[in-house]
């Protein structure tokens, strides 16, 4: 088994776990979107305690917003609610919490004058950024590149794990090291199936 099968099976067991949740959101009437903008408002705490240094609680913060995002698209899915602007506000949103907590994270590394930790942070949010983005400039040719080995939520694992450790240098250079090689995974896929449009036509 493959790491996509792997990653889609883990998916689908906490779906299962997640459907009497589901069902409860479901019969307060509460949307998708609104899931989606409430996760991001309960992840804001997590930065002031990224700036303050207090990584453990800022890493039980992400945790608990981050149950959120899985929550929104499965209770789309499951309730026949899934919406182009829903699809296009849950990925827009998500950028903007990577982006928060990058940029809580420098500031806290800029205050300590820490070279390293500002560096990997810059890189790590670039890097989190360009995966996206060629994600989507990839969906307007008409190109499924859903490839990586790092894509947000082993992303958002790896920064947790660090967070909680005391490892948070050493998770923002590994996930800065894999999506770069996570970014080079999909230009070449999109490189390949672009020359194959360009010569059906």
């Amino acid at each position: 088994m493959g790491y996509k099968e792997v990653r889609d099976t883990l998916k689908g067991f906490l779906q299962k776990i997640l459907v009497p949740i589901i069902a409860l959101l479901n019969k307060t009437g509460v949307t998708p979107n609104f899931l989606t903008w409430l996760g991001f408002i309960l992840l804001l705490p997590a930065v002031y305690f990224l700036i303050a240094g207090k990584f453990v609680i800022a890493a039980f913060i992400i945790l608990f917003s981050s149950m959120f995002d899985m929550l929104d698209g499965a209770l789309a899915r499951m309730t026949d609610k899934k919406t182009k602007f829903g699809g296009f506000l849950d990925s827009t949103v998500d950028r903007f919490a990577e982006g928060v907590l990058y940029l809580g994270l420098l500031v806290y590394y800029t205050g300590k004058n820490d070279f390293n930790g500002i560096i990997l942070s810059y890189s790590t949010m670039f890097l989190s950024f360009s995966i996206s983005y060629i994600r989507a400039r990839a969906g307007g040719l008409k190109i499924d590149c859903e490839i990586g080995l790092f894509t947000r939520p082993e992303r958002l694992i790896a920064l947790i794990i660090g967070l909680l450790f005391n490892l948070v240098v050493f998770m923002l250079a590994v996930i800065s090291v894999v999506s770069f090689i996570t970014v080079i995974q999909r230009m070449w896929l999109v490189f390949t199936e672009a020359q194959k449009l360009d010569i059906k036509k």
